[in-house]
């Protein structure tokens, strides 16, 4: 047998082949909805899936103002920051996030499941969200995937 065969293909960025999909988040619930918004940004839908490689697609989110959270979440989850001086820790509730705009909260939901390292921040680049249907990239020709 030739051993050729058994070789395995590491992707890079010159071979990635990135697309543009749009996925809806009608009536979504925030959490599943963003881990599978992530793996798409990631890359691990694909079979050429590289870890160290951004061989993810570029993802559109539609109707972020119309996802959803279970149970008591949107008064109970707290988010938490810091400004970084004494006695600067803010907190916010995912109801006060969704009255400044409700894209923060599926942002927030998908860039806590990227990798924390700078091949995160890449992949977060890649992420855009809109609250309403429409969205200024249609020169993209993005394709629409069902979650």
């Amino acid at each position: 047998m030739d051993t050729l065969s058994y070789k395995t293909v590491s992707a890079n960025a010159a071979t990635v082949e990135k697309n543009w999909v749009v996925v809806d988040a009608q009536s979504a619930v925030l959490g599943r909805f963003a881990s599978e918004v992530a793996k798409i940004l990631r890359g691990k839908n694909k079979p050429s899936y590289t870890p160290h490689v951004d061989c993810g697609d570029n993802v559109i989110v539609i109707n972020a103002d119309k996802v959803r959270l279970t149970g008591r979440k949107m008064d109970e989850k707290v988010y938490v920051r810091h400004t970084g001086y004494p006695g600067g820790q803010r907190i916010s509730t995912p109801k006060l996030l969704k009255q400044k705009s409700a894209s923060i909260l599926v942002e927030k939901a998908v860039r806590g499941m990227l990798p924390k390292n700078r091949l995160g921040r890449e992949l977060y680049r890649n992420l855009y969200v809109y609250n309403g249907s429409e969205h200024p990239h249609a020169a993209q020709q993005p394709k629409e995937i069902k979650l």
